[in-house]
C-alpha cells in the first residue's frame, strides 16, 4: 500500500492547561506558606539532629 495517500481524520480534542491550586493566591500567602516551609524544615532538621543524631563521645 502506498504511503502517499491522505487521510482524513478529525483533530484530536485539545485538552485544556491544568490549573495549578496556588494559582489564585495572594503573593502575600504564597509568600508566608514558603517561609512557614523553610522554617518547618530547619526545626525539623534540629530535631532529628538533636534526638537522633551520634551518641555523646565515649559511651
Amino acid at each position: 500500500m502506498s504511503d502517499n495517500i491522505i487521510k482524513f481524520q478529525r483533530p484530536k480534542p485539545v485538552k485544556p492547561p491544568r490549573k495549578s491550586p496556588f494559582k489564585n493566591m495572594a503573593p502575600g500567602v504564597k509568600r508566608m506558606l514558603f517561609w512557614i516551609a523553610i522554617i518547618a524544615g530547619l526545626v525539623l532538621a534540629f530535631l532529628y539532629f538533636q534526638f537522633a543524631g551520634s551518641p555523646p563521645p565515649g559511651v
